[in-house]
């Protein structure tokens, strides 16, 4: 069961790891943390087949504990992280704590939560100490009891877009929409009809078993549809994946990347403070200072990167994968309904995507390419690439200096290569760039060839 308790939530196979014991009794001592703020938590699910059933473990656990459970039913994860903000309109006390039960792009065999307590992520080091208390008292015997108060944060939600983006109402250009059958659908269709907009969507219909495609847009190969229809009568295109925390932006040229996102977004804030995590294009980085803006690196993660922006008071924070997070104008978590909009509001403002991508200096990159390893192997293979660049092979290309925040991101005199452990699968990620083709190629060959000494010494 250790595996599911992952750094930046809970996620496992349904029935086998997410099951109504382990269930139950993660409800129970996370209910008995929710108490002590005030024992009041909002809950919600995505479009996952068994999504209803683990709530109904989820809240008889909460239950056992002592809290008072909100039930929100089916809504998009930014939904969940919106219960924080606002009253229920049918329930006169706060909201302490939030829970999304949501297996986000995996497989639809797999579930989990994404928590909130006090307005702030619950991760890292908590979910695993959360797991070891589960672990260690799996004899208690939790009776079912699904008592909630059914709350409406969905309406809630779609008011407070429409109201926050009216002046966009009635505009212009053709808009394409895939909604991979996840959760998006539950909100999108009626946020753009009440703005007036002229929008065609694909797979807005949440279904569980995401019949038409995997609900991961940074996977190219799940935006053949969307993009055969925005070539064909579109003018910009939004693709979501299954929880709608994550975004794609397509138009007819560029898929447009969630560090290229950042750069766009930052147009119209004065002197904002950007976060991007490790992954994110030097580019951006660079770009971003050159504009007067302040540009932090720091961990891959959306847990991570909320807690970065809440301690640097950060305007806005992105994942090349497509987590964007806005504080300027909003609440300081990834939401890709709300990126949505911001993103039609530039347009709108007269901002032209595609030349602001072709203005921006070109470099060579590679998409993230994962290694396989073991969740044992990892992190020590990890420190062992570190040691190693201590006193790098003879042929290795001359470093510049080393990030050490989250992995290695080695930065060389053309470009950079980085080394991360992967804090939810077993794999190692790799990502290169470089002012050329053959640097890129260098550097990833070089690395690579580290990497296979360090796991040959680290397995030894």
């Amino acid at each position: 069961m250790r595996t599911i308790f992952r750094e930046y939530d809970i996620r496992g196979v349904f029935e086998e790891e997410l099951n109504e014991k382990s269930v139950k009794l993660i409800g129970y001592f996370l209910g008995r943390k929710i108490r002590k703020l005030g024992g009041t938590v909002a809950v919600g699910y995505d479009a996952r087949i068994h999504s209803p059933v683990l709530r109904d473990y989820l809240t008889s656990g909460l239950n056992h504990a002592g809290c008072t459970v909100l039930d929100m039913g089916m809504v998009a994860t930014p939904v969940n992280y919106f219960s924080n903000y606002v009253s229920p309109v049918n329930v006169k006390m706060p909201v302490n704590a939030s829970i999304m039960i949501t297996g986000s792009h995996n497989p639809a065999e797999y579930n989990g939560f994404k928590i909130t307590l006090d307005k702030s992520p619950f991760f890292g080091e908590e979910i695993y100490a959360l797991g070891d208390e589960v672990i260690a008292n799996e004899t208690i015997d939790i009776p079912d009891n699904t008592a909630r108060i059914p709350i409406d944060t969905r309406t809630q939600y779609i008011n407070y877009m429409v109201d926050s983006f009216s002046h966009l109402k009635g505009f212009s250009k053709k808009i394409i929409l895939d909604g991979g059958n996840g959760v998006a659908g539950t909100v999108i269709g009626d946020i753009f009809d009440a703005l007036e907009f002229d929008y065609e969507g694909l797979y807005l219909e949440p279904d569980g078993n995401f019949p038409n495609h995997h609900p991961d847009p940074s996977v190219e190969e799940n935006l053949l549809d969307i993009r055969q229809l925005l070539n064909r009568r579109g003018d910009i295109a939004f693709a979501y994946d299954g929880d709608a925390d994550r975004i794609a932006v397509l138009t007819r040229k560029y898929n447009i990347k969630g560090d290229q996102m950042a750069l766009l977004y930052a147009m119209k804030m004065e002197s904002p403070t950007v976060i991007g995590e490790v992954k994110c294009s030097q580019v951006m980085y660079d770009e971003l200072e050159r504009r007067g803006a302040k540009a932090i690196m720091y961990k891959t993660g959306h847990s991570n990167l909320k807690v970065k922006m809440k301690e640097t008071d950060a305007d806005l924070a992105c994942e090349v994968s497509g987590h964007i997070f806005f504080k300027h104008r909003y609440f300081g978590y990834d939401d890709a309904i709300y990126a949505t909009l911001r993103m039609i509001e530039l347009i709108a403002d007269g901002i032209d995507i595609d030349k602001e991508i072709e203005a921006l200096p070109h470099l060579f990159s590679t998409e993230e390419i994962k290694v396989e390893t073991t969740e044992k192997e990892k992190f020590a293979v990890i420190d062992r690439i570190k040691e190693l660049l201590q006193n790098p092979p003879a042929d290795f290309p001359a470093i510049e200096n080393i990030i050490d925040v989250d992995g290695v991101r080695i930065n060389f005199e053309k470009g950079w290569g980085l080394v991360r452990a992967s804090n939810t699968t077993p794999v190692l990620v790799t990502r290169f760039e470089a002012s050329d083709e053959t640097s890129v190629e260098i550097y990833k060959e070089k690395v690579n060839a580290l990497i296979s000494e360090a796991k040959r010494s680290s397995s030894s």
